[in-house]
């Protein structure tokens, strides 16, 4: 469409300008002058730039507004000016018009160049078809794949690349295709192969695809040489027919061995099983005995430490009461009752971890299933650990979903009262406490999650470990079981604890329960 030189369109439409602008103030009366504006505006759609398009448009604007004072006598002033705007309103959209078809125009340049670039340097052989089989078009790997020339190819049939005895049933498969078209890959599960030129064949994948117009069908084929492929798979396939025979050979040798082998390890063999066995028993009996040895040496040193601060503040707050004799001094003796009871509340909950943690351990816990409001149980929990809080601390509850349950209430009480504890426990003041219970289809799910001081990433792995405190926690009381019952309990529930946590930043515990164990 654009021109390769674009100067004679130039100074033909620069003429046109010209000549319109003289007649038209030669005979100022004929507004269809302003025609020849519209005429070189649309010379320039065979322009690549748009510059000549808008210069023209422009300067046949400018004369159309020169126009209006030349002098009339025949028409008036309104008359002149309504001929004016309509001929400059009419040759702006035609500047326009040109413009956008410019525009378009190399849109679509650029795509075609695109999709010739694509075809030209396609590595599979390309061909395209008519209804009647007729080649219409090949790219050049396809010259290469049939050592034909281009020209010798367009306008024959398909069959010319055809081997001949595949020749004579072609034509039907290829009504067959056009018939039902469809994209697809030919010649499933059977070998296809071509014909060169000089009437060799080669194997091929052919891949088939598509297209009609109101006059006529269209078949494209994408052509691919598997010649080394097919080279490598006869290969491979000699290879491991030979590996096979060897493999007989060899066998056949080994089951004479082995039977010989056999009979003589039997008697080793029952040897080392129970050489295997005693190992085993040794082995699980020096474990358990490690075990319980580092148990109890955990217990010692926690229970040492744990027991000695409260039975000290017990002490020392006893002595001191005694000194508070004046009915004056009565919050001072409030103040250190409100202490020793503190302390012994410290010293049951110790207790309470350590015969929950023995018949644990005994196997002496039993589940007992009943139905009960698990929103009732929580609102009961954070009712009971309101007095432990700390100032400021409070619990935002979200509760969703159907408030009944099926599980032990009594061990999924205790779960809560520790969740809840540990969140207290490990959050400064004035901190929330976020809890949320909603349901997964037959579970409940209860997230837990505070604002404390987290978990170091090289703790978590032992989180749920007896007698394990994480480093960050050893100046908070605790006797390291809390969470091992935890997760007890909720095997014994078959649920399911998972964590997330950041040091300084917090920490999110989520339970799954099944909630139908009725069922």
């Amino acid at each position: 469409m654009f021109k390769e030189n674009p100067l004679p369109i130039i100074l033909f439409s620069f003429a046109v300008i010209m000549a319109t602008a003289v007649m038209q103030y030669q005979q100022p009366d004929y507004s269809f002058f302003d025609g020849g504006y519209i005429i070189a505006i649309l010379l320039t759609i065979f322009l690549k730039d748009d510059l000549y398009t808008r210069i023209f448009g422009f300067t046949g604007l400018a004369f159309t507004v020169i126009s209006f004072f030349y002098q009339d006598s025949t028409i008036s002033i309104s008359q002149v000016l309504l001929q004016r705007l309509f001929s400059a309103t009419v040759i702006i959209m035609t500047m326009m018009l040109v413009i956008y078809l410019k525009k378009l125009y190399r849109s679509l340049e650029k795509e075609e160049r695109q999709v010739t670039a694509l075809f030209e340097h396609a590595t599979e052989g390309i061909i395209l078809t008519n209804g009647k089989g007729e080649i219409i078009l090949v790219n050049p790997e396809a010259e290469r794949l049939f050592n034909y020339h281009k020209s010798e190819l367009l306008g024959q049939a398909i069959e010319i690349l055809i081997p001949m005895r595949f020749q004579p049933n072609h034509h039907h498969y290829r009504n067959q295709f056009y018939d039902k078209p469809s994209n697809r890959r030919m010649g499933q599960g059977r070998d296809l192969y071509a014909r060169r030129k000089d009437a060799s064949e080669f194997p091929v994948e052919v891949s088939l695809s598509h297209f009609s117009d109101k006059k006529d069908q269209y078949a494209i084929a994408f052509i691919i040489d598997i010649t080394q492929r097919k080279e490598a798979e006869r290969k491979l396939l000699l290879q491991k027919e030979q590996l096979e025979r060897v493999t007989n050979d060899v066998r056949k040798l080994n089951t004479d061995l082995e039977t010989k082998v056999e009979e003589r390890t039997l008697i080793l063999k029952e040897a080392l099983q129970e050489l295997e066995r005693s190992q085993i028993e040794l082995e699980e009996a020096l474990n358990k005995e490690k075990e319980l040895n580092e148990i109890k040496s955990r217990f010692v040193s926690m229970a040492s430490h744990e027991f000695r601060t409260p039975l000290s503040t017990i002490l020392s707050s006893a002595t001191l009461i005694s000194r508070y004799q004046q009915q004056t001094e009565q919050p001072q003796r409030d103040k250190h009752v409100f202490r020793i009871k503190d302390a012994v509340h410290h010293l049951n909950d110790l207790l309470e971890d350590f015969l929950s943690f023995g018949k644990l351990e005994e196997g002496k816990v039993e589940t007992q299933i009943s139905q009960f409001n698990i929103h009732e149980l929580v609102f009961e929990v954070e009712e009971e650990l309101k007095t432990v809080m700390k100032k400021g601390q409070v619990f935002e509850t979200n509760l969703e979903g159907s408030p009944l349950c099926a599980t032990d209430k009594r061990l999924l009480k205790h779960v809560l009262i520790n969740l809840f504890s540990n969140a207290l426990k490990f959050s400064e003041v004035e901190k929330r406490i976020r809890v949320s219970i909603f349901r997964a289809d037959w579970d409940v799910v209860i997230k837990v999650k505070d604002e404390g001081i987290g978990i170091a990433k090289e703790d978590q792995e032992y989180l749920f470990d007896s007698f394990f405190r994480a480093k960050n926690a050893f100046n908070i009381q605790g006797t390291g079981l809390g969470l091992h019952i935890v997760k007890r309990y909720i095997d014994l529930l078959q649920g399911e604890i998972s964590f997330e946590s950041e040091l300084n930043v917090g920490t999110t515990v989520t339970v799954k329960l099944p909630c139908n164990r009725l069922n």
